[in-house]
């Protein structure tokens, strides 16, 4: 899996990781047992604290995305991929209805933030 970061996003960098992760793990891009690069590792190939990437990893073993295994890293588990075929499917239908009214895409990222908190 390759890990991107944008330092200008409004998004702190750990949440940033922890969301690639997250949509990896929905697309089943990553499955119950791969392992995640090592926090060091991954912290030096993107130029980053090696505590920003502790922080996502940690983030994401409290949702049980990920287990941290001591001499083995972290590992991504099969409790943190719940069936997303409706909520890919609510996207979608957001997707279209947004492009017919001409939104703007930040516009609508505004607006799902909004409405999850």
């Amino acid at each position: 899996m390759l890990f991107r970061i944008d330092p200008t996003s409004g998004d702190p960098l750990y949440a940033q990781l922890a969301a690639q992760v997250r949509t990896a793990v929905a697309h089943d891009e990553l499955r119950p047992g791969e392992r995640l690069p090592s926090a060091r590792d991954l912290a030096a190939s993107l130029d980053v604290n090696l505590h920003t990437v502790l922080h996502a990893y940690q983030e994401l073993r409290d949702e049980g995305v990920i287990e941290l295994r001591r001499g083995r890293g972290a590992v991504v588990t099969g409790s943190g991929a719940p069936d997303l075929t409706d909520l890919h499917a609510a996207v979608d239908a957001l997707v279209v209805a947004a492009r017919r009214l001409r939104v703007a895409p930040e516009t609508v990222t505004a607006l799902v933030k909004e409405a999850l908190r």
